[in-house]
């Protein structure tokens, strides 16, 4: 019998996770020929997210929870699950219902026939979310497969089942700065799309806002790609130039014509935006340099607390 492995990263989801866990059963009882393992991942919870897993690990069996010492982040929280997942197929799952369990069955169907070696889930419209925060995601998408090697589809969700190699391929790059959208496509495999309408939460609010989102494509495109590095080295070049070019005419100006240098207001304007463009450069070098230094210091992803899960790498 094949083992299907589900990972759920879970913060503050204390509402959201009694129904999804009713839900997936429902799920589960259609597919018996398989037997399913559920790795709820309680990445440093404020409310009583950890006591509603224990609860429900009580309730089915085949539920485990691993609740991490503090807050590391969902990126850590799915990076736990696939390390301590050990299914022949394995997926990855919020729990607020957004990803919905009737997806499952589709799934493993396509996956069974061979041809594929994963299949993920992007939503065909962004119905409830503000048009400002849709505009910003499509543009990302758009930035970051032009500018790196990482293949991120438009509207592509977390939500995917994958085969046991493709699983072990994530583990491998245990790279400390992740951005698992892009390492999906970078390991590349054969993936086949779902497309599904958009669906509200369940229950409880979403953790993601405005500047968090913006800061997630911010370590994504760096995570990716050199681009942003070429850019600075770019303004640096043509700032370089511009100079030169107006010492050269204002040399040129005084020898001909003997006129003073005046304009002091623009070139005060000129200093500012010039000074500006260095420490863009100069920040944008600075992250790059900040995650180097994280990778180096060889921090763990995770630490698990506690557990009722056999043979868990609780740090990693």
């Amino acid at each position: 019998m094949k083992k299907v492995s589900l990972i759920i990263p879970c913060y503050n989801e204390e509402q959201a996770l009694p129904i999804f866990a009713g839900e997936l059963d429902k799920v589960r009882q259609e597919l018996r020929q398989y037997d399913f393992e559920v790795l709820m991942v309680n990445d440093g919870s404020s409310d009583k997210t950890l006591e509603t897993m224990k609860k429900i690990s009580e309730e089915y069996d085949y539920f485990k929870y691993l609740s991490f010492s503090r807050n590391f982040g969902k990126e850590a929280a799915m990076y736990a699950g696939f390390c301590n997942a050990d299914g022949d197929y394995v997926a990855v799952m919020d729990a607020d219902m957004q990803d919905p369990p009737s997806l499952l069955p589709e799934m493993l169907g396509i996956l069974e026939q061979g041809e594929y070696d994963s299949v993920a889930t992007r939503r065909v419209t962004r119905k409830g979310e503000p048009p400002i925060r849709s505009w910003f995601a499509r543009m990302f998408y758009k930035i970051i497969n032009k500018i790196s090697d990482a293949d991120v589809v438009d509207g592509a969700r977390d939500f995917r089942l994958m085969k046991a190699e493709m699983k072990d391929a994530i583990v491998s790059m245990c790279e400390y700065n992740r951005f698992s959208k892009g390492i999906f496509g970078w390991i590349g495999f054969r993936t086949k799309w779902l497309e599904y309408e958009n669906v509200e939460r369940v229950a409880g609010e979403t953790k993601w806002n405005f500047w968090k989102l913006f800061k997630y494509a911010l370590d994504g495109i760096i995570n990716f790609s050199e681009a942003p590095m070429s850019i600075a080295s770019g303004f640096g070049i043509f700032c370089t130039f511009v100079a030169f070019v107006m010492m050269l005419f204002f040399f040129i100006r005084k020898l001909v014509w003997g006129d003073p240098v005046a304009g002091w207001p623009s070139l005060v304007c000129i200093i500012l935006f010039v000074s500006g463009l260095q420490f863009l450069c100069i920040g944008i070098m600075g992250k790059y340099i900040a995650k180097t230094y994280m990778e180096t210091k060889g921090r763990p992803h995770y630490i698990i607390s506690d557990t009722n899960k056999d043979d868990v790498n609780k740090i990693n």
